[in-house]
């Protein structure tokens, strides 16, 4: 077998293409979850904080050339060595609220995977007296 239709065998087998497709979800999805951490959740913390805007939170490394503004970016356009704290927390709070989701679906999906693979309850044992009855029953009905 060549190395092109092994990898082509391999390429179009279900989980793989199942695979691309979770990629390309959660990358959409990763978009989602960064939107809503940065422009709803951490406005939201830095208003009961303080006003504080948490992608503006940095320490200063080196020499500050005359002339360059102190924001985080123009340092960063000016070479200037800035430890980024904020942007981290943002990043972290981002990534939490992933996992958390994570976690949630997959719980989610193993509860139902469980109550379809549960097996059905085995009927009661019909009571002898029922039985009887029954065995009666059909008896009369024979004759």
């Amino acid at each position: 077998m060549s190395f092109f239709s092994e990898f082509k065998e391999f390429a179009l087998k279900g989980n793989v293409v199942d695979l691309a497709v979770g990629v390309i979800i959660g990358g959409a999805f990763g978009k989602i979850v960064d939107s809503m951490v940065r422009d709803i959740i951490m406005p939201i913390i830095g208003a009961v904080i303080g006003k504080i805007d948490f992608s503006n939170l940095f320490i200063v490394m080196g020499p500050v050339p005359e002339g360059t503004p102190h924001t985080l970016d123009a340092l960063q356009k000016a070479a200037v060595p800035v430890l980024a704290y904020g942007n981290f927390i943002t990043i972290a709070i981002n990534f939490l609220i992933l996992a958390l989701v994570i976690f949630v679906m997959i719980k989610q999906i193993n509860r139902l995977r469980r109550a379809e693979a549960a097996p059905a309850p085995e009927p009661a044992a019909t009571p002898e007296d029922i039985v009887l009855l029954r065995e009666i029953r059909d008896s009369l009905r024979r004759q």
